[in-house]
């Protein structure tokens, strides 16, 4: 290795080199920049405080990593900063890997190499919608589209753990339930439902929300509600909501093969931008 090269954990005084660098590709970097934001602020409840490292050839960042929450890298990282980075993400006992398919498969190689193993190994497709790309919806839509609140609190905890059981993931809840829900209600602030007679039918959860970019996250309709219209109606508000703050794009992944879910993004005006893999690991 270039023995210019060096790595150091990064800190409230490095948030504006850091935040500069990874806003040359807001899209691609936009859970990095959330963590950034994020440094040196107290952590909400049942948040991990972002732990960050930063390669540096000389004096000059040339790449970030996350540890956690958790492990991401920069785009159009390196090789060289990737390899200064790695014995830092050779740390991590478990969590999950999600960042570009380039980016993550010389990672996770690395971590299967130390003996972590999978209970997730998927492809997923991100997608990108900026303002004036955004397709009027054709109305009426159904249902009553709202932030959520306390007493939704155990309709939220159901479709966090049934979008589990659809994906064959593991239940958390199983094994701690008190514990998830406090995780619930710790994201109370960034959901986002519809409801239909006063039922809650469907959920999304606006995880990121700064002027680089939204990331939804968490998307459930219930079964009994889905292709009547509900899941547009969730969109269009989370969207429009977005786009009134400010955010020059919204952003999702949608897992590889999930051609229903891909339809209603396209059809909103949403474009693939770039493959990641997500890894779960232990």
């Amino acid at each position: 290795m270039d023995e210019t090269w060096s790595v150091r954990r990064l800190g409230v005084d490095d948030q504006r080199a850091v935040l500069e660098h990874l806003r040359g590709a807001p899209d691609r970097n936009l859970t990095l920049i959330d963590y950034a934001g994020r440094l040196g602020r107290p952590p909400g409840q049942a948040d991990l405080p972002p732990q960050l490292f930063g390669a540096y050839q000389a004096d000059r960042l040339m790449g970030v990593a996350a540890v956690r929450p958790s492990v991401v890298v920069s785009a159009a990282l390196p090789d060289a900063a990737r390899d200064a980075l790695l014995p830092q993400l050779l740390r991590v006992p478990s969590g999950l890997v999600k960042c570009d398919r380039h980016d993550a498969e010389p990672i996770w190689a690395a971590l299967a190499r130390e003996g972590r193993r999978t209970s997730i190994d998927r492809v997923e497709i991100a997608y990108r919608l900026r303002p004036e790309e955004m397709r009027p919806v054709q109305p009426p839509l159904p249902g009553v589209a709202r932030p959520a609140r306390e007493s939704d609190l155990a309709e939220l905890v159901y479709a966090a753990r049934a979008s589990l059981w659809e994906e064959d993931r593991p239940d958390p809840a199983e094994g701690d339930p008190r514990g998830f829900e406090r995780w619930v209600r710790s994201r109370m602030e960034r959901a986002r439902v519809v409801c239909e007679g006063g039922r809650v039918v469907f959920v999304a959860y606006a995880d990121v929300r700064c002027d680089e970019g939204w990331l939804v996250q968490g998307v459930y309709t219930w079964p009994e509600y889905r292709r009547r219209g509900y899941a547009r109606r969730g969109m269009d508000s989370v969207l429009r909501e977005a786009f009134a703050s400010g955010a020059s794009h919204v952003q999702l992944a949608v897992v590889e093969g999930n051609d229903r879910a891909a339809r209603l993004y396209e059809e909103l005006g949403f474009e693939a931008f770039a493959e990641l893999r997500t890894v779960l690991f232990y």
